[in-house]
């Protein structure tokens, strides 16, 4: 179980199997000269793919049901608890679509954290979350994950709000090593799903030979190459 990153095996860091489905996505997304209309698309068929794969971590109650065919009793699962779908502003807001889409009245917050680009530092702004955050299991949604300050940050109002640690799973598209033993050095009782682990980042802190700026490019906004 889990992953090994650099060297180290991290038990809660969770890659999706590469497949060729989900490969030839990727390289759709990592190439610069993707229509918007392609990428975008492409990035809702990967965000599906990745909620679906995170949906899978989360606990589960064993529940009888009567067939349909003979009205016989069969032993299944159900989903234990509630879960709500938190979003890092503005690229995690992407993912949004995909957790509806997977599961349906789901309950959503948002927090922001921006990147003081000169300093490369994360920067807090609000955060937005039931009332009850404090009793669900949390899926916190960023696409993107660098050095890891701002998800360091979104976890650390999670906590605050009384969520626990082992009911957080981060769900990613691309990890750099950087980011991924930030946010699991400090929370190793998190469950961490991305679709690709990067090279590495830049010296200004972008992660190398990847998709860019996800949010701009999603959204239609200025499209700086990150």
């Amino acid at each position: 179980m889990g992953h090994t990153v650099n060297g180290t095996t991290y038990p809660q860091l969770y890659v999706h199997a590469q497949t060729a489905q989900l490969r030839c996505l990727m390289t759709t997304l990592c190439d610069k000269h993707s229509q918007r209309g392609d990428w975008v698309f492409t990035a809702d068929r990967v965000n599906r793919i990745m909620v679906e794969f995170a949906l899978n971590f989360l606990p589960v109650d064993p529940v009888r049901v009567i067939t349909a065919v003979d009205d016989e009793a069969a032993e299944g699962v159900c989903f234990a608890g509630k879960i709500v779908g938190v979003s890092v502003i503005r690229a995690g807001e992407a993912m949004e679509t995909a957790l509806r889409s997977c599961c349906r009245n789901v309950r959503l917050g948002k927090i922001l954290v921006q990147r003081d680009e000169e300093t490369a530092k994360p920067k807090f702004y609000l955060a937005k979350l039931p009332h009850d955050v404090a009793e669900r299991h949390v899926l916190l949604m960023d696409p993107m994950l660098a050095t890891g300050g701002s998800a360091l940050t979104a976890i650390g109002k999670l906590l605050e709000a009384g969520v626990k640690e082992e009911n957080i799973i981060f769900v990613n598209v691309v990890a750099a090593p950087e980011g991924i033993s930030n946010l699991l050095h400090r929370h190793p009782k998190i469950t961490f799903c991305t679709a690709a682990v990067a090279e590495g980042l830049t010296q200004k802190c972008y992660i190398r030979r990847s998709v860019g700026d996800f949010g701009d490019r999603y959204f239609g906004t200025n499209n700086h190459a990150h």
